[in-house]
């Protein structure tokens, strides 16, 4: 089942994959983890990228992210092409245009949560848009929290951190690695809440990789991969209909647990 996109959706593409192909190995120990993948990522839009373990979910995030290597094919963040960067230009694209977050938090224990959200930027020897990092810091609730160090924060704060650190440089691009993986299910749901609502309200381009049809269905589309390609999308997807879809997927689990409205399992 495809449900098809909203008309008024915005149709500018933040990152785009073309025949992507990624192999390990030769001859006998060859695997293929991601089989000519062709995907657009749009603007100002939450996609989720569901599938079993091994599908090459996140091997297509991490080659989507200039944080993998691909065997063929290609990769545009905005205009510019990965496969023909060198290494430099490629570090400097990451930190400039591409924002990350992942299952383990990365701050760094010595730096306040303000000093780990300017840290990137500091690092480029930029300064902040100092009314854009209010609002993001407004949004993700951590105005009273920015001279606490990791060790004071709990994990649904801390990764409010790595939120924030992710936004405040004003990427074209997040990318999200299970970012609620670590979280319980009451800060996991306000972490998608903090991603939902920087598409909505700050035209933020999120693509976030899960197992879970609850985080899914904070997205605005979800897409399904198998055996390493992209094997059905879905629009205003609900916890619902997306483990029904995982239920049928190849190596999908048809004994998962059912889901009720509200994402609790039934």
């Amino acid at each position: 089942m495809t449900t098809a996109p909203l008309t008024d959706r915005a149709t500018t593409v933040a990152a785009r994959a073309t025949d992507l192909s990624k192999i390990y190995g030769q001859g006998e120990t060859q695997v293929v983890a991601l089989d000519r993948v062709s995907v657009d990522f749009r603007q100002a839009e939450f996609t989720a990228i569901m599938g079993p373990s091994g599908s090459g979910k996140s091997t297509l995030m991490h080659c989507v992210a200039g944080l993998d290597t691909f065997s063929s094919g290609s990769v545009r963040i905005g205009d510019t092409e990965l496969g023909s960067l060198k290494d430099k230009q490629l570090t400097k694209l990451r930190r400039d245009k591409i924002g990350f977050i992942f299952q383990a938090f990365n701050l760094l224990p010595t730096l306040t949560a303000l000093e780990n959200i300017t840290l990137p930027m500091d690092i480029a020897g930029r300064k902040p848009d100092r009314q854009w990092l209010d609002s993001v810091i407004r949004m993700v609730g951590l105005a009273d929290r920015l001279g606490h160090r990791p060790s004071q924060l709990s994990g649904g704060q801390q990764q409010r951190v790595a939120v924030a650190r992710a936004l405040a440089s004003r990427p074209e691009i997040i990318f999200g690695d299970e970012p609620t993986g670590n979280l319980d299910s009451r800060s996991g749901a306000e972490v998608l809440g903090f991603l939902r609502n920087s598409v909505r309200e700050l035209g933020q381009t999120v693509v976030m990789v899960t197992h879970d049809p609850v985080a899914a269905a904070y997205a605005d589309r979800v897409l399904f991969l198998a055996d390493g390609r992209v094997v059905d999308e879905m629009y205003g997807p609900t916890a619902e209909s997306v483990l029904d879809r995982m239920r049928v997927l190849p190596g999908g689990n048809p004994q998962a647990p059912a889901f009720d409205a509200k994402g609790r399992t039934s």
